[in-house]
């Protein structure tokens, strides 16, 4: 599984604020505390903390490489900021994310193919985020499409079936969790999946909880990547504990400390 830890976004609280003031030891932190729980990569977003996001994400690109080697996914809606990201990066690095869109899917391809970069792709656009699996396979089949017409490596395209809130999208939980089984049989080799995953749980009291619980059941329908916080330890060990049962990891009484060492 891919995990990606989220926690690097102006969003929060103190990350826009260390944005603001250019303080390294909180985004260090960050970067160091996400890596040790078992981050295999980074999600990196200025949020709206900078009046200029091009300047906030080269610093904040070489602010985490000075203590981390980690991966990074480059997060903005806009195509130019990502850019100046990956300008900096150090290894083999994401784009987050392409819709559906013409225009988007006629830049980013381009860009990521340009920067050796994984790309994921949203299976919404312009109208919105679809209400069904079959909606958002035609979505994904044209993702998928305009990667392999454009020649970009398809081991590299993560496909993202959009997860809702539950509290105001019940009935969408299980139109994504059968999207992540129904894009595996779009191409061959097939797309790889991702959620962001704390969407689900968005405004509501349980979070870490359902969280977890969608993890588990997403890993179940062959999720191979998602955007967490990797500081919840429950949740990484449920997911851990998920991949053991379905036999992707071998068994032994301290799995969760050896899965992590490795």
């Amino acid at each position: 599984m891919l995990v990606i830890g989220e926690l690097i976004n102006g969003m929060y609280q103190n990350v826009g604020k260390a944005i603001k003031t250019k303080d390294k030891s909180i985004i260090q932190k960050l970067a160091k505390d996400q890596t040790k729980a078992g981050a295999s990569m980074l999600d990196v977003n200025t949020g709206p903390a900078s009046a200029q996001p091009k300047d906030a994400i080269k610093w904040l690109v070489e602010t985490i490489q000075e203590v981390v080697d980690t991966p990074l996914a480059l997060d903005s809606t806009k195509a130019d900021v990502i850019e100046e990201g990956l300008k900096l990066v150090k290894g083999k690095a994401m784009i987050n994310s392409t819709s559906a869109d013409d225009d988007k899917l006629n830049t980013l391809i381009p860009m990521a193919k340009k920067y050796n970069a994984q790309l994921i792709g949203l299976a919404m656009d312009k109208k919105g985020i679809p209400r069904d699996r079959n909606q958002r396979s035609e979505l994904a089949l044209k993702i998928v499409s305009a990667c392999m017409e454009q020649g970009f490596p398809l081991e590299d395209l993560y496909i993202d079936p959009v997860v809702l809130p539950v509290n105001v999208a019940q009935a969408q939980g299980v139109e994504v969790l059968e999207s992540i089984r129904e894009f595996k049989l779009l191409s061959d080799p097939s797309p790889k999946t991702v959620v962001g995953l704390s969407n689900v749980s968005q405004g509501t009291k349980n979070r870490s909880l359902i969280n977890r619980t969608f993890l588990i059941m997403a890993v179940g329908y062959g999720l191979t990547g998602a955007i967490v916080d990797p500081l919840d330890k429950e949740l990484m060990d449920g997911l851990i504990t998920a991949e053991l049962l379905l036999n992707k990891n071998i068994y032994c009484d301290s799995y969760l400390d050896a899965y992590k060492k490795k």
